[in-house]
Order: structure tokens, then C-alpha cells, then sequence
């Protein structure tokens, strides 16, 4: 079976010598091998305000934590996306408004967010799932008309682009994940970066209890109470040994999902997904609508080759029942769209057999 996802290690011999001489230095929490981890993610998004975290959720968490969302607030945000990002949201008591997506694409629609916007509006959480990039265009006017902060959630998109860089550094706050299955593993982990030094002090601290790590633990004084969210030196060395690989691994992600962009146009039964203007997807689910979802599925799987959504939508979970509303475009996108594999385990024949396959029909 062709999985749709698979964790990416560098090879034995780079990775092990690294992780046992970390492992064996003495000082395996929170030091200079992560700091060493942040410089070079900074590098590679194009934004030195990076922090490494033990994971997405923590910096969804930290990113809501600094723009000091809390009860009475509401938060626009999208029910396509993994659970973390709208529970990290209820986690600080804010409301969740969900916004409508765009049925081409599935992520959030501009127009309906900018609908739903009120008085009481927080931040704004875009979702670039899949490794497809938002309307960002859009976005950015909506939020620099009524001054609300956005937050991307790119656990998907490490390595799409918005105007020719690299997400992580349009928005104010942009959260990354590093979780097993994702384009880069640090087996478990994430980073956040940001547009400020204030919210990068702010958040510095907030990853460690509140203390500020510059000073002396006997000369702290804490603020404001923070998280135990920081990544330690053995995540950041697998990150640093990955890290020299992301560019070649993703690279064949993006060399993947453009051959399915021309190979599958025109095809019976296949919708693609239009990306907006001035961005780049990553690809790290080849997402397309199909019709007769659940005939193309078992399709598939009997070909050998994984096909799923993979992701529930979040606004049905009961945790999420007082947010409830009607989403139309969301309900035509859920009944067609599907993932096919893509990733850097795929290789020019796995790419051909799966498009023919598809080419057959269901």
C-alpha cells in the first residue's frame, strides 16, 4: 500500500551521532543545541523571531496567549483543520466563530470572515491546510482595516509561500508543527515565529513557567504565569539533522503535486484545487473533489494506494456545540474533497501509476 503520509529521517548515519553525543553531553533540557535549531529554522523561513516548542499546540496556545485572548472574546476561525487549532482556541475560553471556507479549495473564505467580524473579535486563525497557502491578499486587507492580529496555523504548510517567502513571516504570529507525520519530524515539536520582538519576549517567556532564562532563576520575578512548552536539546538535534534535508524532501513534494496539477486536469470525475494568487502550496496532502468519494476510496485502496480526507470537521465535536452554525460551502467541500499521496516516498513510477489509475475511473 502507498501510505498517504510518512515521516521523513535523515540517515543513520548522520542522525545517531548527533542524537548520542547530545544524549550523553549532560544537558539534554532546553540549551544552546535549540537555540542553534531556532537560528537555522529562522534561516530557512526567511525570520530570525523563531522559538522552538515541544509542539504546534503549544504555539497555537502561546500565539492566542500573546495577543491575550481570553472569556468575552471570539475568535474567526475554520472548522477544516485538525483538532488542536479550535481546542487550543476553547482552552482560553474565547468563543469560537466559525468562518465559512471557499468550497474550490476548502480553506477559510475571506469574504465570510470579514462578515463575521464584530466588536468582540480577537484574532482571526487561518488554517493553510493541507499545504495550501489562504487568500492572503485578502486577508491582510481585512486585517489591516479593522486591525485584528491573524494567526497562521502552518502545521501544514512548511515550505508554501506567499509573495515569493516563505510563510512565516507575513502575519503577526505564524505556528509550525514538527509532529511525526508532517514535512519535517523532530518526532514531536513546533516553532513559532513572529513579526515582533515585543511578542517574541512575551512569548520567551510564556514557554517557561513565565521566567525570563536571561537572568537567573533567583532573580526572577514572574509576570504572568506561563507554560512548560519549551523543546529540548534532543528534538532540536534530530530538528538540525532534518533540517538539512527539508529542502530536497519538500522539493519532492512540490515536484509530486505539480505533475498531479497537469495530470489529472480534464479528468472525469476529478475537481482540482485552485490556488490563490501570489501563493505557492507545499503539498503535503495532494487534495483534490472527486465525486462518488467513498467509490474512489475503496478504488483506490484496492490498487494498493492509500486515499482518504483524513481530517474530521472540527465544528461537529461536541465541545463545540454553543458554535454551531450553518456553513454551506463547508458542506459541499466535505463531501467531495480527498487526499492522495504525494510525499517524498512517492517516486515518478508510484506518480504515473496512481494517475492512471485515477484515469481508469470508479
Amino acid at each position: 500500500m502507498i501510505p498517504l503520509v510518512k515521516p521523513y529521517i535523515a540517515p543513520t548515519e548522520e542522525m545517531m551521532p548527533r542524537v548520542e553525543k547530545i544524549l550523553y553531553s549532560g544537558y539534554i533540557a532546553e540549551g544552546q543545541a535549540v537555540y542553534d535549531f531556532e537560528r537555522e529554522f529562522g534561516e530557512y523561513i526567511g525570520n530570525p523571531l523563531v522559538l522552538a516548542l515541544n509542539s504546534g499546540t503549544a504555539a497555537l496556545h502561546i500565539a492566542l496567549t500573546v495577543l491575550n485572548v481570553g472569556a468575552g472574546d471570539e475568535v474567526i476561525s475554520t472548522p477544516m483543520t485538525a483538532e488542536p487549532t479550535n481546542t487550543t482556541i476553547a482552552l482560553t475560553g474565547a468563543s469560537i466563530v466559525w468562518g465559512d471556507v471557499d468550497a474550490r479549495t476548502g480553506l477559510l473564505n475571506p469574504v465570510d470572515v470579514r462578515r463575521k467580524v464584530t466588536a468582540r473579535t480577537k484574532a482571526i486563525m487561518l488554517v493553510h491546510y493541507a499545504g495550501m497557502v489562504c487568500d492572503m491578499d485578502a486577508f491582510n486587507a481585512i486585517s489591516e482595516e479593522t486591525g485584528i492580529p491573524i494567526i497562521e496555523d502552518s502545521a501544514h504548510c512548511l515550505g508554501g509561500k506567499y509573495n515569493g517567502k516563505m510563510i512565516g513571516s507575513n502575519s503577526r504570529v505564524t505556528c509550525f508543527s514538527f509532529q511525526a507525520i508532517k514535512q519535517m519530524t523532530t518526532v514531536d515539536g513546533g516553532a513559532i515565529s513572529f513579526t515582533s520582538e515585543e511578542d517574541m519576549d512575551k512569548a520567551r517567556k510564556l514557554r517557561w513557567f513565565g521566567l525570563d532564562k536571561k537572568v537567573s532563576r533567583l532573580e526572577n520575578d514572574i509576570k504572568r504565569a506561563g507554560f512548560k512548552y519549551g523543546m529540548n536539546n534532543v528534538n532540536a538535534t534530530i530538528g538540525s539533522v532534518q533540517l538539512a534535508h527539508i529542502p530536497e524532501v519538500i522539493g519532492t513534494y512540490i515536484s509530486n503535486g505539480k505533475y498531479y496539477d497537469e495530470a489529472l486536469r480534464n479528468v472525469d470525475g476529478v475537481t482540482l484545487v485552485p490556488y490563490y494568487l501570489h501563493t505557492e502550496p507545499s503539498y503535503w496532502l495532494y487534495t483534490m473533489k472527486v465525486e462518488r468519494r467513498d467509490d474512489f476510496i475503496r478504488m483506490m485502496e484496492g490498487q494498493g494506494i492509500m486515499a482518504a480526507p483524513l481530517h474530521h470537521r472540527s465544528d461537529t465535536h461536541s465541545v463545540f456545540a454553543a458554535s454551531r452554525c450553518e456553513l454551506p460551502q463547508m458542506e459541499e467541500w466535505y463531501r467531495h474533497f480527498v487526499h492522495i499521496p504525494c510525499g517524498w516516498w512517492v517516486g515518478k513510477e508510484d506518480r504515473e501509476r496512481i494517475v492512471e489509475v485515477i484515469k481508469r475511473g470508479w
